[in-house]
């Protein structure tokens, strides 16, 4: 069939190119506000149909959208200020043992193969008074204020997404069911019947990509609790709501084992600090490797390797809202992908099964 490429067709194109030129810069907050408003949208309703029925449609939005505001930004903020908070205490120790010297640890002594050099090289180099200082004087000051330009910039360009993410989702909210209707005709008429199946596989996937981060948050930051409890841990509560929180996105819960494991061991409490390490780890790699496939393999029907290889790609290309578009854009590719098979295997089978091959 051939398409008659028309002045209406190069004017189309020429506007739609200059629109996504322009919404370059807010594609990720629209992006992060679709995602949050499908996976929420349920909620949504629910809480809708509890309101009085007088409640303007603005003011219902409004609410959800504070709700789910503090839902995602509260554990997020109280994860980082923990860390921060204890990175803070660690470096005020390092700074007064600092001014008497940094004794080396006793455990260090004892660590097989590389005990001994470790323990003189730190003996020569911190044990003595005023060593860190003698560190910090050699730093180069245009590497420390180009390092501080690049936190600015991280931190301004997030609050950003993060400001405009909480407005369209809003706007999401308000329009959601007219705008979804609208995006169901637009793709009915572009792809047919199919368009609906479709629609409800990307649903179901992003949905599920969701729950399998808050179960593994949920499973990582119950379980390294308790570990950190076992291992003698104080604050240990604490800690495990940290781990679990950061351990939404893959791999970065370690950061807090990591940062749990050297504030133990600067303590000297070697054996706590090792088993926390140790343990650790292993729960994080069984939030990552069994509870996030199982739980999202539900609704993506995608198997374990594949579903890490969209999370994290997805991750890569897109930051934390890949962790659910990666999985669903490898749903919907895997569902074309079967579908295209049937529809080559029909006709064989047709062809296979006609009068004609019952002729004698």
């Amino acid at each position: 069939m051939n398409i008659k490429i028309t002045g209406g067709w190069f004017y189309g194109a020429l506007i739609v190119a200059l629109s996504a030129w322009i919404l370059q810069s807010f594609l990720l907050p629209l992006l992060v506000a679709c995602v949050t408003a499908i996976a929420s949208w349920p909620l949504y309703r629910r809480l809708v149909a509890r309101l009085p029925r007088r409640t303007p449609p603005s003011a219902t939005s409004l609410i959800f959208t504070c709700i789910m505001t503090v839902f995602v930004l509260a554990p997020l903020m109280f994860a980082l200020g923990a860390l921060l908070a204890e990175a803070k205490a660690l470096l005020l120790e390092i700074a007064a043992a600092d001014k008497t010297g940094i004794a080396v640890p006793q455990w260090v002594e004892n660590v097989p193969l590389i005990g001994g050099w470790v323990a003189a090289r730190w003996q020569s180099e911190l044990a003595h008074p005023g060593a860190l200082s003698v560190w910090t004087e050699h730093t180069d000051p245009s590497a420390l204020l180009g390092w501080a330009q690049s936190l600015g910039q991280f931190t301004a360009r997030h609050l950003f997404i993060i400001g405009f993410t909480i407005l369209i989702l809003s706007f999401l909210y308000q329009k959601g069911e007219s705008l979804a209707e609208d995006f169901r005709r637009v793709l009915r008429d572009g792809i047919g019947k199919r368009a609906e199946a479709y629609i409800d596989i990307g649903t179901c996937a992003l949905r599920a990509s969701v729950n399998s981060m808050l179960i593994v948050a949920l499973f990582d930051g119950c379980a390294t609790g308790i570990v950190y409890a076992i291992a003698g841990v104080t604050r240990a509560t604490l800690w495990g709501a940290t781990t679990g929180l950061l351990a939404m996105v893959p791999f970065l819960g370690y950061v807090a084992v990591a940062a749990l494991t050297l504030q133990l061991a600067m303590a000297g409490a070697a054996k706590p600090a090792l088993v926390s390490f140790g343990l650790g780890c292993v729960v994080l790699l069984c939030g990552d490797k069994i509870v996030r496939p199982v739980v999202a393999g539900e609704g993506t029907r995608l198997r374990f390797v594949w579903f890490l290889m969209a999370s994290l790609g997805g991750f890569e290309v897109l930051g934390l809202v890949g962790l659910v578009i990666g999985p669903v854009v490898l749903t919907l590719a895997r569902e074309l992908w079967e579908q295209r098979v049937r529809d080559v295997g029909l006709p064989k089978i047709a062809d296979a099964t006609s009068p004609a091959d019952d002729r004698t």
